[in-house]
């Protein structure tokens, strides 16, 4: 699907607070000439607390200044069509979605480790393989060796390939780059994909991804050059809006990790944490314990870190692409979580070693196919739940007047069949910030 670059109409990742997004009375007189007028669709407004996909058969959608300005049945209307917008699109009875948020990448790297996955094939753990300095040290080397435009040339067909399934907003993290030069360079690149494609990008600093190769033997020098340089200089430079760690056996230890959200905390950012993926150390707890947006992979968590989950309002981000991609054979506790009302958010893990996963609409399938996810908890873990997990709930992932007008026209009888094909893309348009993206020949263009 062919991406019409709207850059200049893309905000950075926080809107100013305070501006309202109604810029008429709401009464259905004074609603006149939107900028965009959606009819002849149906919608999965993915509310919470609403049963089901949240639909409204024959709805009509109206967009100005690219926020959406009203929603409901199209017989419900205040005037004609084209007497209340610039221009009418007609969805052809397709279902409109919110746009779709992969709330968990790593994205911007150099190399790739296809080499690796033969040796797994042949019965080599991915343990062993990162002890024996693979892994995420073998993706730092090809990625420090790169150049910040090598890696913008590498990231963006990734990002674009997202973007043509609908994702509107990503999360980028660093943490290929162990030392500061490169983690700041990976996420100036992040920052560069937002700035030259219509995508919202949130800038997620991972310093404590793994031990680099100089610093064995002195994990308390690193932890430090982490704490105190490398965070400090990427806040400064204002290219983070939420700081993660790994927590595992070989990587860091929830001690260790801690020292990392506290630092985080005296910048005032929000943390995430990629917790109990290969064995229980206590992250969902620690994650709790911080009020993390996001506990990510939790394949190993305990029932009583969920719990603690559950109370802190910690999002469990379920990453199935890695899952599958490793052969793991523990998938995380779902029913606990549901018992416990923790709500799951999906996402790509797009990465080198245990994710080369491209496509969101897959990452749906796999969660529901190996983690029994319902098609409904699927399309809520890409709309809203992952729009939490990024601390942006308030102002995307649901259509509801008011929001960022992020939307996805989707050639479908069902929102259950977004979770259901295994290929193809079923994706017809694009919206996001009530501009045009992808798409925009099935209308003769998108601007009004």
């Amino acid at each position: 699907m062919p991406l019409e670059s709207v850059a200049s109409a893309v905000p950075r990742w926080v809107r100013t607070p305070g501006a309202s997004p109604y810029l008429f009375p709401m009464d259905g007189a004074s609603a006149s000439r939107w900028d965009f007028l959606w009819v002849n669709l149906h919608a999965a407004t993915m509310r919470s607390g609403e049963a089901g996909y949240g639909e409204i058969h024959h709805a009509a959608v109206g967009v100005q200044e690219g926020y959406i300005r009203w929603m409901g049945r199209e017989s419900e209307l205040p005037d004609r069509p084209h007497a209340l917008a610039r221009r009418v699109l007609d969805g052809g009875g397709g279902w409109l979605t919110p746009g779709l948020v992969d709330a968990h990448t790593h994205l911007v790297f150099g190399g790739n480790r296809a080499p690796e996955f033969e040796r797994r094939l042949s019965g080599v753990s991915y343990e062993e393989i990162a002890r024996e300095g693979g892994g995420i040290r073998s993706t730092v080397q090809a990625t420090r060796s790169a150049s910040e435009e090598d890696l913008f040339q590498a990231a963006r067909p990734r990002a674009e390939a997202l973007l043509s399934e609908g994702v509107t907003t990503l999360e980028v993290k660093s943490g290929y780059g162990l030392d500061v030069e490169t983690e700041l360079r990976m996420l100036r690149v992040g920052r560069r994909l937002e700035r030259e494609l219509p995508l919202n990008v949130h800038g997620t600093f991972l310093g404590a991804h793994a031990l680099p190769v100089e610093y064995e033997g002195r994990r308390e020098e690193y932890l430090e050059l982490v704490r105190r340089e490398a965070l400090p200089q990427a806040a400064r430079e204002g290219l983070v809006d939420s700081v993660d760690a790994f927590c595992e056996a070989i990587a860091f230890d929830a001690r260790e990790c801690a020292r990392i959200f506290d630092a985080a905390q005296a910048f005032n950012l929000p943390v995430r944490l990629h917790a109990d993926q290969l064995s229980d150390g206590g992250g969902a707890a620690l994650a709790a314990r911080y009020r993390a947006l996001s506990a990510d992979h939790l394949e190993y968590a305990s029932e009583e870190g969920i719990r603690a989950m559950a109370d802190a309002g910690v999002v469990a981000g379920l990453l199935p692409g890695a899952f599958y991609f490793l052969g793991e054979k523990r998938p995380p506790p779902i029913a606990a979580m549901r018992e416990a009302g923790v709500p799951f958010m999906v996402a790509t893990d797009l990465n080198p070693g245990s994710s080369p996963l491209r496509s969101l609409l897959l990452a749906m399938n796999l969660a529901c196919t190996l983690f029994r996810l319902t098609p409904v908890e699927a399309l809520a873990g890409v709309t809203r739940n992952g729009a939490r997990a990024l601390g942006a709930g308030e102002r995307i992932g649901t259509l509801e007047e008011g929001k960022l007008a992020d939307l996805v026209l989707w050639e479908v009888d069902h929102p259950s069949e977004l979770a259901y094909w295994i290929g193809g893309n079923p994706c017809r348009c694009v919206m996001k910030e009530g501009r045009i993206v992808a798409g925009a020949e099935s209308f003769g263009g998108g601007r009004p």
